[in-house]
């Protein structure tokens, strides 16, 4: 067992593969954070809390001075008792007021974990749990704080479940899934920010006297910022140092705040975003909080990367596609965009045949009366003007070019221009008496709502049950405003955000679960919810719609700190790139796009045929090392953040075999010789370069490295090595 209790110290040890996370009960009841890093073999105090009198700190315990909430290190901490740092949670009693005091009641420990209700998490069986029951007598409130150790990981979840055992109402005002205190603020602070086609972006800087955030209302993860946060040693590099990661399993509104008090610790605390929260909480009812993922490391960002990836492909994906081979696909829409015939797509199909594609996706367009943004989405039943043959006949065809069919769905958007909309027009998010503002034309269905929710169920599964589809491109194309719902009385209108939040994950629950064989790919305008929630439905996300391979390596090499490469989608699309207009060699958008899953998006039927002979090239490579990229280790080696160059690498699990990939920019005058150092191989094996054949010890390449040819001339030069050990 991971999980150890000492019962006379009243301590708790949770240990994971090389990390220890330690927490006791002291004086009367309250729960103290006591460690977290490097494992230990015994935690017997010897930099245990320290309790001395601090001026404007109140005493909890009437005759002790020494003793303030202020100043403990906590684990899930409350406000209005002389605690003034940001709490973990509020909850409002019958009398108005948010005063609460939750104390160490009962805990349990026990092999497995659960599922969360309603929620995407974590799951497995190396993995022990503990539930520590905390209590408030005077508003008969509990709170149970579930700690999952992942065993063969330094990997920790946290979250907690709220139960009403009173006669009254409560209002749950703040409710985050982890708060964790540390010591001190000698920390910097990593995120993730972004935009539309500039995901995930890497930022660092030092954290600072005050509260730091990262955080998300706008009805999803967002591009804006993604769901993560890490505190790393001012010293910590891709390589080496201490990294502690929160990640948060869930799909909507969020809150991470980093606060660093007047006696410079640090307190994390990150959960669901309190702003316009409120959930009413009735007797005998239980709230649960979505689960953050916590991973040390002290080996460095890429040691954590590699944690994370590990991590989610074993213990968060799910269903048929989580060990298997992505396919080589190929996407109408920068093709084609609304403006598609049968033909159109049956062209595009068999040169992509021929070419060594395996999947032809068929994206907006093919439903109602859309051919546009502004119409239909709600109404998923054939455009026949379109494709006068149906879909069935389309797919048909299709696969007889030995290529898999799949179809683009908005499931959670309604054109205000639909005859869903002008049926139910209550079945959008709204708040009456104000306007419905839109975006891209359309408007966001209630999910909150099971009628919604079915109606859509309903269409979506007549399709998939017609059509043999293989592959389906889940989008959702705007964030969400006038969060409302006509189904819910006012006092609860301020849940909906949630329950929303909650209605997507049963839709995609249920849609997923009756096809498991299905491929599905979330996307919202590209990146603008990739999630850990939403990888558990769905194995791979569009990373972004921002197909430029230039700007794909900032995007790619961010969202590889945390997401396995097996979930990233990457097409090579056409020059000059519709986004940026930059025009680059197929080469290099080859290699981006192969540092990733593999697909195309452009119109086939013009390409030249040394284009195509580039392509088919490019695909035959790709399937020799496609389950080395997308179930391999990856390594990143030069930063697109620190300078003019780019390189990452995969090696397999036996370290036998390894692809490098390298990029430049601009061309540089009296450019300098360069080296690049490689990562992960045995030092003690020999590797042939296959294009080259010439032989290299493992140490010799990772600590000389390899020499980057002189020949690259220009702007937007890439080269690749695959290397194979000799056996």
């Amino acid at each position: 067992m991971s999980i150890s209790y000492d019962e006379a110290r009243r301590i708790f040890h949770l240990r994971g593969k090389d990390v220890s996370y330690v927490l006791g009960v002291v004086r009367d009841g309250y729960l103290a954070h006591l460690y977290y890093g490097k494992k230990l073999r015994e935690y017997r105090g010897s930099n245990d809390l320290t309790f001395i009198k601090r001026d404007f700190s109140p005493s909890v315990e009437i005759g002790d001075e020494t003793f303030s909430l202020d100043s403990l290190p906590q684990e899930y901490p409350q406000y209005g008792n002389t605690d003034f740092r940001k709490p973990a949670y509020q909850v409002k009693g019958p009398d108005g007021t948010t005063v609460s005091d939750l104390r160490y009641g009962s805990h349990r420990i026990y092999s497995g974990k659960g599922t969360l209700d309603g929620l995407p998490a974590t799951h497995g069986s190396d993995v022990d749990t503990l539930e520590i029951t905390i209590v408030d007598e005077v508003l008969k409130l509990q709170v149970v704080l579930q700690y999952a150790v992942f065993t063969e990981y330094n990997i920790i979840t946290r979250s907690a479940r709220f139960i009403n055992n009173g006669d009254n109402t409560l209002q749950i005002l703040k409710a985050a899934s982890a708060s964790v205190d540390f010591k001190d603020g000698e920390y910097d602070l990593l995120t993730l920010p972004g935009a539309w086609g500039n995901e995930r972006q890497i930022e660092r800087g030092p954290i600072r006297r005050g509260i730091q955030s990262v955080e998300s209302l706008r009805g999803a993860s967002s591009h804006q910022q993604n769901p993560f946060i890490a505190l790393l040693r001012k010293t910590t590099t891709e390589e080496q140092g201490d990294v502690y990661g929160f990640h948060f399993v869930y799909s909507g509104n969020f809150e991470a705040t980093v606060e660093v008090d007047q006696f410079a610790t640090t307190r994390v605390n990150f959960g669901i975003h309190s702003f316009n929260f409120n959930w009413q909480l009735k007797q005998g009812e239980t709230f649960q909080t979505p689960e953050v993922v916590m991973v040390y490391s002290d080996k460095g960002l890429g040691d954590m990367s590699r944690q994370l990836h590990h991590f989610y492909q074993n213990h968060l994906l799910r269903g048929a596609y989580r060990d298997k081979e992505r396919p080589i696909l190929v996407n109408n829409w920068e093709a084609t965009y609304f403006d598609f015939t049968e033909k159109k797509i049956l062209d595009i199909a068999k040169i992509g045949s021929k070419l060594g594609m395996e999947l032809l996706v068929l994206d907006d367009g093919w439903f109602g009366k859309r051919n546009s943004d502004k119409t239909s989405l709600g109404d998923w039943f054939l455009n026949k003007e379109k494709l006068p043959h149906g879909l069935t006949k389309l797919a048909e065809k299709i696969n007889n070019l030995d290529m898999a069919f799949g179809l683009w769905f908005e499931p959670e958007m309604i054109s205000v221009d639909s005859d869903l909309y002008r049926d139910h027009p209550d079945w959008c998010l709204h708040v009456p008496e104000r306007r419905r503002s839109e975006s891209r034309n359309q408007l966001v269905l209630d999910f909150s709502r099971e009628d919604v929710r079915l109606a859509i169920v309903n269409q979506m599964t007549t399709i998939l049950k017609e059509v043999p589809i293989k592959y389906v491109k889940w989008d959702m194309n705007r964030h969400l405003t006038e969060v409302g719902s006509a189904h819910f009385p006012k006092e609860q209108q301020q849940e909906i955000a949630h329950r929303h939040i909650l209605g997507v994950y049963d839709v995609m629950n249920r849609i997923t679960t009756e096809f498991p064989d299905i491929l599905f790919e979330s996307c919202s305008g590209g990146g603008g919810r990739f999630d850990p929630g939403m990888l558990y439905y769905m194995p791979q996300t569009w990373t972004s719609d921002n197909t430029d391979a230039i700007s794909r390596l900032k995007i790619q090499y961010g969202t590889s700190l945390v997401y396995p490469i097996v979930t990233m989608g990457a097409h090579v699309s056409v020059a000059p790139n519709h986004q940026v207009k930059r025009h680059t060699s197929l080469e290099i958008r080859g290699n981006v796009a192969m540092s990733g899953n593999l697909g195309y998006e452009l119109d086939l039927t013009k390409l030249t045929d040394t284009e195509k002979e580039t392509i088919k090239q490019q695909i035959q490579t790709y399937k020799e090392i496609r389950p080395l990229i997308q179930f391999g280790d990856f390594y990143r080696l030069k930063s697109p953040f620190e300078g003019n160059e780019t390189a990452w690498m995969f090696v397999d699990k036996t370290k036998t075999e390894a692809v490098v990939f390298y990029f430049q920019v601009l061309a540089v005058p009296a450019k300098p010789l360069q080296t690049l150092k490689l990562a992960g191989l045995n030092k003690d094996a020999e590797y042939k370069i296959n294009a080259t054949k010439q032989v290299f010890g493992g140490d010799e390449l990772m600590y000389s490295g390899l020499k980057i040819p002189t020949t690259l001339k220009g702007d937007f030069q890439t080269f690749q090595w695959h290397l194979i050990a000799k056996m």
